[in-house]
């Protein structure tokens, strides 16, 4: 699996996953809480962690192009509901 990861700044993070997931929940498989999130879609999936005032985002895909579709619609989707509090996903690669 291919895997990236990226945290942002962001003073409500748990806001963030609730927003985050109940949209996604209309046309995909999503759980959450309070603090933390997973949302799994045909081409892989993103778990979301809440923690001060930082949310963190790791996503899972088979293939390098899955994975930078599902990192772009994640982060799309972030930036909207983030609502000016959160500009840009930087997503950092991880090791297969």
């Amino acid at each position: 699996m291919q895997t990236m990861i990226a945290t942002v700044a962001t003073p409500e993070p748990g806001l963030l996953i609730n927003r985050l997931c109940k949209h996604f929940s209309h046309k995909i498989e999503a759980n959450w809480s309070s603090d933390t999130g997973h949302l799994r879609f045909s081409i892989g999936e993103c778990r979301l962690y809440a923690e001060g005032t930082a949310l963190t985002l790791a996503c899972q895909s088979p293939t390098h192009e899955e994975l930078e579709e599902l990192g772009e619609v994640v982060a799309s989707h972030l930036v909207r509901f983030a609502r000016g509090h959160v500009d840009q996903v930087a997503w950092q690669a991880r090791g297969a």
